[in-house]
């Protein structure tokens, strides 16, 4: 009798502890599937993320939301070109555009047309010392690019979006160009270059050219090739 009951206690325990067993998988099984289902997280406002929209109704009459506004539509696609440019240490992009929202020419940092980028030398620094071992003689800025590759429309009182603040020689070709308005993402300087960003400041302001910082509205806008 000892050994029966000591079998259905056994029994039990081992039912229960199944049962148990079970529930918790069931529990982990649901908590794992809720982390890590995807949230189409795709866009980011305010610098923080947010949903897409649902789709609307085919009946719905209003435009829908989470565009991108235009300062952020022209920066994006400044840095879009900037991922054209071979330079392994910096990528710029400029995107030009009219007053009326017409985008007249985009560019980005590489060498002049039909000098190799596989002859000429990427380097920041010469190990010799030697300026002609560095990418430096030979690049033309995206400034410049975007302002050159208009199908010769004139620049004259457009907007130029850059990635990176133009520097000084950049700045006098901005001003001879005509262009009335530079918005910049960031400003960088770097080593003991500070002076070309100075003198840039200082040339667009005696110039009359407007100088403003990109605020972007969405922190990030993917791209994805795929069937809309």
């Amino acid at each position: 009798m000892a050994s029966t009951r000591d079998l259905v206690i056994a029994s039990l325990s081992a039912a229960a502890g199944a049962a148990a067993a079970a529930a918790a998988l069931r529990f982990m099984s649901s908590c794992t599937t809720s982390s890590v289902r995807p949230q189409n997280l795709s866009l980011a406002t305010n610098g923080s993320a947010a949903q897409r929209p649902p789709k609307q109704s085919p009946f719905d009459p209003t435009k829908r939301e989470g565009y991108i506004s235009w300062d952020d539509y022209f920066m994006a696609i400044a840095f879009l070109s900037a991922e054209r440019s071979k330079d392994p240490n910096r990528q710029v992009g400029a995107c030009l555009v009219s007053q009326e929202g017409i985008i007249l020419g985009i560019g980005y940092n590489g060498f002049p047309r039909g000098c190799s980028d596989d002859k000429l030398p990427w380097a920041k620094k010469s190990a010799n010392g030697d300026p002609l071992e560095t990418k430096y003689p030979y690049v033309v800025h995206a400034e410049v690019n975007a302002i050159l590759n208009t199908n010769h429309a004139s620049a004259a009182g457009q907007k130029l979006y850059v990635t990176m603040f133009p520097c000084n020689e950049c700045a006098k070709i901005i001003i001879q160009s005509g262009v009335s308005e530079v918005i910049y993402f960031v400003e960088k300087r770097i080593d003991n270059s500070a002076h070309v960003y100075v003198a840039s400041h200082k040339l667009l302001s005696m110039a009359g050219v407007k100088v403003r910082k990109h605020q972007p509205q969405m922190a990030h806008i993917p791209i994805k090739f795929q069937e809309p």
